[in-house]
């Protein structure tokens, strides 16, 4: 939702809003408000409103989506380490969705089917 002076404008799930600095100081400059468009706002809220109900579907997203990143690694020369090649999957724009669905899997597991899930961790 986005205001303006006094006034509220409803906005695409895709549309970011965002708020207007009003300050007339001197020296300030005027900034303009611009929804930042956020393609990937639709997809995230799939994600995070996808509901885990069916064992065999919650055992495919912990197997599915690893505990920790795959790609972090050091590399090791004669015994010491000469470089860190840093985790890639912050890159991930939907990474926090993901972590969140694989964490809502393994809790359904626990929770609902009782089952241990030492495996997944």
């Amino acid at each position: 939702m986005l205001k303006t002076n006094n006034q509220h404008i409803l906005l695409p799930a895709f549309i970011k809003s965002v708020e207007v600095e009003s300050g007339n100081q001197v020296g300030s400059k005027n900034r303009f408000a611009r929804p930042k468009f956020d393609l990937l706002q639709p997809l995230r809220n799939r994600l995070d409103n996808l509901e885990i109900k069916n064992r065999g579907f919650a055992h495919f997203i912990a197997n599915l989506i690893p505990a920790q990143c795959p790609f972090e690694r050091d590399i090791v020369l004669f015994g010491r380490k000469i470089a860190h090649i840093p985790p890639m999957c912050k890159l991930n724009p939907l990474y926090d969705e993901f972590v969140g669905l694989r964490f809502r899997a393994l809790c359904y597991l626990v929770d609902e089917c009782g089952e241990d899930i030492q495996t997944y961790c």
